[in-house]
């Protein structure tokens, strides 16, 4: 019997009057920013009913009681709407920020101005040269003379000309107004900040009291950022998924470290395109997802794919491509923040997310992924199944599986057909929709796999995922002489 289900897809508006990609299956999945603007059950179960697929919560604007309220609600307008979503908690991370500086100061080029180590420090020097505290008071130990400080998103550049362990100070390279509690970028530098912050970890024991699926780890360095949170989770038996954030030049530098020990990767294009040169931001990101792809993990990219849309009903062309190169570099998700947390047009956000991907997948190329190793029997028995499916008119893949892999390895061959995806677990359920191509249910197995495979079968063609007639490849086991053996089969509706 089914317990929950992804949902069918729902009418969309029409694009260049191709009546086919009003119900085209949609490939790339949508992440949203739950905020001020999605707060409300109505406009929450909009965006549920118009397929979005994952829920963030911003944990750097969030307190306990909005997080434990706000998870429970999500949850709740699920179950109202009949479709269940996941929820990704976005952990703060360590940051480096300025103090409080009072009324904002106007920094001209060529000034020299200090950053200092402790609060209690005069903020101008006896020589007459301003300053701000810090919060990290080992920034003097990490930077080195020459190096870059930018400041506020780097519309401040500095660069550093002196030392002292209690303070360092720049000069002005590109003025600015300097507000409170601004944030500081240092491209290159290895800063000696933990990896979890003592917010971070009260934050993350929440998430584990209300069942959070994804948990999203700010300023990934290294792999060990990443052992250090799957530690912490797996003291309190949690199965949630870890997703490391790209946002600095060390986590490029260790990028392939990253995405092994990783659940999967988010190219956060914000801060990666303060510390990285902005012309090598496109590089970058589509060298982040083909390894990705090619390692078997889900990558998001994220960060201003709609920023306008905060203000605007429609996008820039801009904007406009640069979802449609992402979605033709076939990341696994497109991800929305300040455009639904705080924007005007939240539900017309997750509807050109829709419109743009639905017609860019439908000039995808069939061509299995070539680059993803499968060695084994088995993994080239996945591979057949894709060439199989796609060279089949109107076909799909249907697949059961309780630890997720066969359903990651799958998707990662990007098959040009839907991967129907079953499990008799709920968190599993809801760990695969992140990935590409893939729609997830969650059913009870029958100790017989043809009765289970009967079940999902009917399942599919009650809720109009199939039709009569229409061939299936299924992937699942069969009894054999008393023995359960993997196979690959041709199925007919009917």
């Amino acid at each position: 019997m089914l317990t929950s289900q992804h949902s069918a897809l729902l009418n969309s508006t029409v694009f260049l009057n191709d009546p086919s990609l009003e119900t085209r299956y949609r490939q790339t999945k949508i992440v949203f920013t739950i905020g001020p603007a999605t707060s409300s059950d109505e406009v929450l179960k909009q965006l549920i009913e118009e397929q979005v697929d994952i829920c963030r919560l911003n944990m750097a604007h969030g307190d306990h009681a909005w997080t434990r309220a706000t998870v429970r609600q999500v949850k709740r307008v699920c179950q109202e709407t009949g479709r269940h979503i996941a929820i990704l908690m976005d952990i703060k991370g360590p940051e480096i920020r300025t103090g409080d500086v009072g009324d904002p100061l106007y920094l001209e080029q060529g000034e020299l101005f200090e950053f200092l180590m402790e609060r209690s420090a005069e903020r101008i020097s006896p020589d007459g040269v301003r300053g701000v505290d810090v919060n990290y008071p080992g920034l003097a130990n990490d930077v080195a003379v020459a190096d870059r400080v930018l400041v506020d998103s780097g519309l401040i550049h500095m660069e550093v000309v002196t030392k002292q362990p209690d303070r360092i100070r720049c000069r002005v390279l590109i003025p600015g107004v300097l507000g409170n509690r601004r944030h500081i970028n240092l491209p290159g530098v290895r800063v000696g900040l933990p990896s979890l912050t003592d917010k971070d970890r009260a934050d993350i024991e929440v998430g584990l009291e209300e069942g959070v699926d994804f948990y999203a780890l700010s300023f990934v360095r290294d792999a060990a950022a990443i052992e250090d949170l799957r530690s912490l989770l797996g003291a309190s038996q949690s199965k949630a998924r870890i997703i490391a954030k790209i946002e600095d030049q060390q986590g490029i530098a260790n990028l392939d470290a990253i995405i092994e020990a990783s659940d999967g990767v988010m190219v956060a294009r914000g801060d990666l395109g303060i510390e990285c040169p902005y012309e090598e931001l496109p590089i970058i990101q589509h060298q982040i997802i083909k390894a990705c792809i090619r390692k078997s993990r889900p990558v998001i990219v994220a960060t201003h794919m709609l920023e306008s849309m905060i203000e605007a009903p429609v996008p820039t062309r801009a904007e406009v491509s640069d979802v449609a190169h992402a979605v033709l570099e076939k990341a696994d998700a497109i991800m929305l923040s300040g455009e639904t947390t705080t924007g005007k047009y939240p539900v017309e956000c997750v509807r050109v997310f829709k419109r743009i991907a639905r017609r860019i997948e439908s000039v995808h190329d069939d061509e299995p992924t070539r680059e993803l190793a499968l060695p084994t029997p088995k993994g080239k028995m996945l591979r057949s199944a894709v060439y199989l499916a796609n060279d089949i008119q109107n076909s799909g893949i249907v697949v059961f599986s309780r630890s997720g892999y066969l359903v990651r390895m799958l998707s990662s061959l990007r098959p040009k057909v839907p991967i129907y995806a079953f499990t008799d677990i709920p968190a599993l359920f809801r760990h695969l929709l992140i990935l590409w191509g893939v729609e997830p249910f969650q059913m009870t197995f029958s100790e017989n796999p043809e009765d289970t495979l009967g079940n999902a079968l009917d399942y599919l063609k009650r809720r109009n995922w199939v039709t009569e007639g229409q061939h299936l490849v299924v992937i699942s086991n069969a009894l054999a002489s008393g023995q359960v053996i993997d196979t690959l089969q041709i199925r007919t509706v009917q």
